[in-house]
């Protein structure tokens, strides 16, 4: 089959990402599909940075505030909306241009991985789950390298989600996450992805940008957004903006103590989705700090992509 030739705008947060991927859509007759795992829930608009009308500048989104935020979502279930999402703009004669910083998201739809179907069991997810809050993440981490090192190795402590994961797919299938995951890049070619990074050079730019986005993310109401999100028992309560505000909504500290608090997860958040980047000799990094227009870097790129013929 014909792959279908998508463009993918990554890097972390605050880089300028959804900016870029606006001005390319205009360039290039495209329309965007966002990979980012928090801006598909509905009711998280400010502390997913998920853009407005205004913002899209009447450029079609796809896979945006979607879900209510009890709602669970995979990856196995991103992959498979976003090539039906891919398939339909590439059929209307547009360039599909995915954009997001959700490396898994990223990964699985440019390595055209395919997910295996499998029935939840869900008495072994709530003992997991119960489990889970009785030991603590690092106790379950211990566990997990015993027998999936590398999985465990890469999760974050507060991803509780993916750690009770991969528990229920080795305790399912016999098989860990990392087993799963080589098992599921021998699927069929769908997409030819041309894969350009967007980031600041100098590390402290980046970081400015990003104190300053929670500083707008907080004018525009975060903590009202932050006080209904959390009473949702679902993924979206695990959105970066949230969480860390629950201590001030609790009465535990400060608001600016808790902004302090959220800069600092940011930043981390930005460290941890470079380290996932930066695996991926694929993309071609424009520094935004060291060339006079992004835009026109990442046009050239695309303009080489689409008139190359497919070869491979």
């Amino acid at each position: 089959m014909n792959r279908i030739k998508t463009v993918f705008i990554v890097g972390p947060t605050a880089s300028g990402k959804t900016g870029l991927g606006i001005a390319l859509a205009e360039k290039f007759s495209g329309e965007i599909v966002s990979a980012d795992s928090m801006q598909i829930y509905k009711g998280i608009h400010i502390a997913s940075a998920a853009p407005d009308t205004a913002e899209m500048q009447g450029i079609p989104h796809h896979m945006l505030e979607f879900l209510e935020p009890s709602v669970s979502y995979s990856v196995a279930d991103y992959v498979k909306a976003a090539r039906g999402v891919i398939s339909d703009i590439e059929n209307r004669g547009r360039l599909p241009i995915v954009v997001g910083g959700t490396g898994l998201y990223i990964s699985s739809l440019a390595d055209n991985t395919e997910y295996t179907d499998e029935e939840t069991d869900y008495n072994l997810r709530q003992i997991l789950e119960n489990r889970f809050d009785q030991i603590g993440a690092e106790e379950m981490l211990k566990e997990l390298s015993e027998f999936d090192p590398d999985t465990a190795k890469r999760l974050h402590p507060n991803n509780r989600r993916r750690i009770i994961r991969a528990f229920e797919i080795y305790k399912t299938t016999g098989k860990t996450v990392t087993e799963q995951n080589e098992l599921s890049r021998r699927g069929e070619e769908y997409i030819k992805p041309l894969l350009i990074g967007i980031n600041y050079r100098d590390r402290e730019k980046l970081y400015e940008r990003i104190n300053q986005r929670v500083d707008i993310m907080l004018e525009n109401g975060l903590s009202e957004e932050a006080k209904t999100a959390l009473k949702e028992n679902g993924g979206a309560v695990q959105a970066i903006g949230h969480k860390e505000l629950a201590g001030y909504l609790r009465g535990e500290c400060s608001l600016s103590e808790a902004a302090e608090n959220l800069k600092r997860q940011t930043r981390r958040y930005a460290k941890r989705q470079l380290t996932w980047f930066n695996r991926d000799k694929r993309i071609n990094w424009i520094y935004a700090d060291e060339t006079a227009n992004p835009v026109n870097d990442a046009a050239r790129l695309i303009k080489e992509f689409l008139e190359r013929e497919e070869t491979e």
